[in-house]
């Protein structure tokens, strides 16, 4: 089983934090979504006829297409690919684009579920963050979704915003505890160079992010949501039982993606390939028959890397037998001595082959990952 990913390069602005490939306005929108249904018959073989377990519209803002477009694109995918029966169809959405009409039309496509760009359920926030939607859209469009039939949701909250104490953190946690929904995406906000927020570090407009307080946020995010149910199968996410993400579990696993659109990244097992990061190329490109993709080769010490980077983030761990069998490394003998610190620090635990982070050893995830690299 594999995944398709179809990027859709617009949104109606520029959040500060956001550091994606998009244009805002919807301009050439008509083009794009036909050049997709194009680049997807062109990548018709790069997954040698593996059935897709899940189909996911990320962005930009996928809820900016017209419910027909997003018609057209499946008629594309179900034309050159098998979808399994009951696949997970997802699509990001911004509460500001789920209007009851939208949300009708959406139900009435093979998606059937909505990942929702919340951020927060607090205004001055979402003002900060430069958020098209308010608070009181961002809880009406989960409850019109609810009502229409799609409760098959996942939110996106974001923690470490700058403020004097942890009151909305947990007011916002309290939110989505109440409104029930299955899914819980947290991220820590990040300072990327390129962004508004970046530009404002460098000229001391907003000062560095504080990792204590950013620490003491997912703390409690974490111990909040495990308090009402919630699995933390991944480091950022968090589900009921039987409401993980199937396609970015996928991702997790090592198992195969097609990527189409703008910037789009596809992985066939073996390799990697990267498509342009720019709206006008990448038209020209499919036009004239050709994919705007850079294939990339992994050595076997850069597939293995990847696997112990995303690996360690999830509740499965890194199976040091897989990364042996596939790979050719032992990495419990590569890295014996570190392991065992690790071990006395609390920060990891070792059981049949599997290295699996302890809730301090998650804080550390990236800086661990790193160091058991294979150079």
């Amino acid at each position: 089983m594999a995944g398709l990913y179809i990027h859709i390069p617009f949104c109606k602005q520029a959040c500060h934090y956001c550091d994606f490939h998009f244009s805002t306005g919807t301009r050439g929108r008509e083009e794009m979504v036909a050049a997709i249904c194009r680049e997807i018959a062109l990548q018709k073989d790069y997954l040698a006829g593996e059935t897709l377990e899940s189909v996911y519209f990320g962005g930009g803002t996928p809820s900016l297409l017209e419910v027909a477009d997003v018609g057209r694109i499946f008629d594309a995918v179900h034309a050159h690919f098998h979808v399994a029966d009951g696949a997970e169809i997802t699509l990001e959405a911004n509460p500001d684009d789920l209007s009851p009409a939208k949300i009708a039309g959406l139900a009435a496509t093979p998606v059937n579920r909505l990942s929702i760009g919340i951020q927060s359920f607090h205004d001055p926030h979402l003002r900060f963050l430069n958020r098209a939607h308010s608070a009181r859209e961002a809880t009406d469009c989960i409850r019109l979704a609810q009502d229409a039939g799609l409760t098959n949701l996942s939110i996106d909250l974001i923690y470490a915003i700058p403020h004097p104490d942890h009151s909305v953190w947990e007011a916002d946690l309290g939110k989505a505890l109440a409104l029930q929904v299955p899914h819980v995406s947290a991220y820590c906000l990040t300072i990327e160079p390129g962004t508004v927020f970046g530009n404002w570090l460098r000229r001391g407009k907003l000062p560095a992010p504080d990792e204590h307080f950013a620490a003491e946020q997912f703390e409690r995010l974490v111990g909040g949501l495990s308090q009402h149910g919630y699995e933390q199968y991944e480091i950022s996410n968090f589900a009921r039982p039987g409401w993980y993400a199937r396609h970015n579990t996928n991702y997790w696993k090592n198992r195969k993606y097609l990527g189409v659109g703008p910037s789009a990244h596809s992985f066939d097992g073996a390799g990697r390939q990267y498509n342009v990061a720019n709206n006008a190329q990448y038209l020209k490109a499919i036009k004239e028959g050709r994919v705007p993709g850079t294939p990339e080769s992994l050595t076997p010490a850069e597939s293995a890397n990847e696997y112990i980077m995303t690996s360690l983030r999830t509740q499965w761990g890194c199976d040091t037998g897989y990364v042996q069998r596939q790979f050719g490394f032992d990495l419990l003998q590569l890295n014996r001595r570190y392991l065992g610190n690790c071990q006395q620090q609390n920060l990891l635990t070792i059981r049949d082959g599997v290295i699996t982070l302890a809730a301090k050893g998650k804080l550390l995830a990236d800086r661990i990952a790193a160091d058991l690299f294979i150079c």
